[in-house]
């Protein structure tokens, strides 16, 4: 399994123009298999091919590099299910310092007890997001999320955690331009602007990531509970 994950993923880190050594590779392939492995007993994922793990979870995690400086950075991952994006950047980028949130218990305590045996460091919080905030509003330099939730859905849960001066990174699918010109009310009323967004060719797909500047505070009514955010989106 570990050949034919590390073949794809330094492929694809080639053709992506994202310079990482072999120890690097080793050790993100390492977790690959981890999750593989995991979800043998426990539903992590429907990606188990090793080919497909390199593409669609390690390169894929890996395109948020090419749109932001991590290093020295305060970087949280919003609703990290199994570790992506937040895992492959910790240790594709030792020098942030990221977070992995998440509100299912077994993913989170698996990830605090597999994570440093694979000697990635990433801090663990088991909690929902829009009450989690409430300890540390505005602290993060990067908010990252992939497949979490629609984006006029997902801004209001990722951007009251950025400092204003900061940015989302939101990881989406073919729909992307789409959830963009749905979330222009939210991307207005959380304190946020379109800086860029970007296509990334993975495998048969292109998958896009939107990164958001925060140029305002996020006013303080947000975020809602998540009933009221999935039943009345911004």
């Amino acid at each position: 399994m570990r050949e034919i994950m590390k073949a794809a993923l330094l492929a694809g880190l080639e053709e992506g123009r994202l310079p990482l050594d072999g120890g690097t590779a080793d050790r993100l392939c390492a977790f690959g298999e981890a999750v593989v492995r995991q979800n043998a007993v426990m539903n992590l994922t429907a990606i188990t091919e090793p080919e497909q793990v390199a593409r669609l979870h390690l390169l894929d995690s890996l395109t948020v590099l090419t749109m932001a400086e991590l290093k020295g950075k305060r970087v949280i991952d919003v609703g990290c299910g199994a570790g992506f994006p937040g895992v492959p950047l910790a240790i594709a980028c030792p020098e942030a310092r990221v977070t992995l949130l998440d509100s299912l218990g077994k993913r989170m305590h698996w990830l605090e007890s597999v994570l440093p045996e694979l000697g990635v460091d990433a801090r663990c919080v088991t909690a929902r997001a829009e009450e989690a905030v409430k300890d540390c509003r505005e602290t993060y330099d990067f908010a990252v999320s992939r497949a979490v939730a629609r984006l006029n859905i997902l801004l209001e849960l990722t951007a009251p955690y950025v400092r204003v001066g900061g940015a989302v990174l939101a990881m989406k699918g073919s729909a992307a331009r789409e959830e963009l010109a749905e979330a222009k009310n939210a991307v207005k009323k959380l304190g946020l602007r379109v800086e860029e967004i970007r296509d990334f060719p993975i495998g048969d797909a292109v998958h896009s990531v939107i990164l958001l500047r925060k140029i305002a505070t996020t006013p303080p009514q947000y975020p809602r509970r998540y009933a009221k955010i999935k039943q009345s989106p911004l």
